[in-house]
């Protein structure tokens, strides 16, 4: 019975583990579709290259610094529990891994392409999994001081902190140091228009990232016994709260509707497995709204040129998502209680903190050393020739 149970675990977190990682083919389609038509192979390139590199530092890294498992004993010792622990660690990986994939949608379309890689090594090594041991492997004493003064520890079922506001904040100082691309905004105050290259695209991201996610959420109860049909349908709810909220707000502009139902998963992951389905509804609602309005106010405002929007889609969706657990998960407000609202708060602003200063860090030790930007013909020339030698319609542009 124990060996079946091990097997049991095993498939059912490596099936997680493979939805997940089927989410980064919707990071690139979403960012490939986004940006202009000059910068769309890098978006492809970027993704895939940033998750191998995150693999390898978290596989030598990451992990031990958050959960001190290293995979240094030989291959018969691995392997018992049937390879539980590796197939676990895979999982949370793609996790990891998502951090760079979302900082990646930010600083489209100027970034070099060496440095970013170096900053995926530094945050996948070390800014995600320090927080990332806080929050679930209990580190540093937070969780248990949070729970022996306000009764509760700070929960995140399925990252809307730890994964998402965490790429978010950290994507919010690289967009920053980065600075607007080049025609962007006018001295006058006016701005250009840099429309999607391909809608079609970009849809086809928000798909299969909005499919994985079930995986990501539902997944995260990392054994088959604790699986929940109540995360799966929160999941499902907050999507659609998402998605119909981005839909009116943003007067049916396809970006936006495509957007909603990932702003509504991302504030969904923290609570997903506390809250009742109505909460789930109002929680995705509340975040496609949060989505649409922040995303205009950032760009025309603030001029603040997030390309994808990932700040406030997983930044400020994420935070939300943190404190929304310790609202909607209230046993008053239908939820399954055992949360607690001022841990809640305290743990979304932590990991907010840490979020944004390992962004400036990295992104500004690299700025000052190898700089992050490509020179203002690279930029005109876009990052698929500039860097990749190729773009993504080589036979139209040779005639062929």
């Amino acid at each position: 019975m124990e060996s079946t149970n091990n097997s049991n675990n095993v498939l059912f977190i490596l099936l997680g583990a493979i939805m997940v990682l089927a989410m980064h083919a919707g990071f690139a389609f979403l960012e490939l579709g986004t940006v202009r038509r000059k910068n769309q192979i890098n978006a492809l390139v970027k993704i895939l290259t940033d998750f191998c590199i995150s693999t390898v530092t978290y596989f030598f890294i990451g992990y031990y610094i958050a959960y001190g498992v290293q995979f240094f004993s030989g291959a018969q010792v691995l392997a018992q529990k049937c390879g539980y622990d590796l197939v676990k660690f895979f999982f949370l990986l793609t996790f990891a891994a998502a951090v760079p994939a979302i900082v990646s949608g930010g600083i489209a379309e100027r970034a070099k392409f060496n440095p970013q890689g170096a900053a995926t090594f530094l945050l996948v090594g070390f800014v995600y999994p320090f927080f990332e041991g806080i929050a679930w492997n209990k580190n540093l004493g937070v969780q248990t001081w949070l729970e022996q003064n306000f009764g509760a520890s700070f929960h995140d079922f399925a990252g809307s902190v730890v994964v998402h506001a965490v790429g978010g904040w950290i994507a919010l100082g690289a967009v920053i140091l980065l600075g607007a691309r080049r025609g962007r905004y006018h001295r006058d105050g006016g701005m250009s228009s840099h429309p999607p290259s391909s809608i079609p695209f970009l849809a086809l991201g928000a798909w299969i990232l909005t499919v994985g996610w079930f995986g990501f959420n539902v997944m995260s109860a990392q054994t088959l016994n604790a699986v929940s049909g109540l995360v799966a349908l929160n999941s499902l709810m907050a999507m659609a709260g998402g998605t119909l909220a981005a839909l009116i707000v943003g007067r049916n502009d396809p970006g936006f509707v495509h957007n909603g139902p990932l702003a509504g998963l991302v504030a969904v992951c923290a609570g997903s497995d506390l809250m009742h389905p109505l909460g789930a509804l109002v929680v995705g609602a509340i975040a496609g709204v949060l989505f649409v309005y922040m995303f205009t106010f950032t760009q025309n405002r603030w001029k603040i040129d997030d390309v994808l929007g990932v700040w406030p889609l997983h930044g400020l969706c994420g935070a939300w998502g943190g404190i929304a657990a310790g609202i909607f998960g209230q046993q008053a407000l239908g939820g399954m209680g055992g949360v607690s609202l001022a841990s809640q708060l305290i743990g979304t602003a932590l990991g907010v903190s840490i979020a944004l200063a390992g962004g400036f860090i990295v992104y500004g030790a690299l700025k000052y050393s190898v700089g992050i930007r490509l020179d203002p013909e690279e930029e005109f020339n876009g990052a698929d020739l500039t860097i990749h030698k190729i773009s993504s319609s080589p036979e139209a542009e040779s005639g062929f």
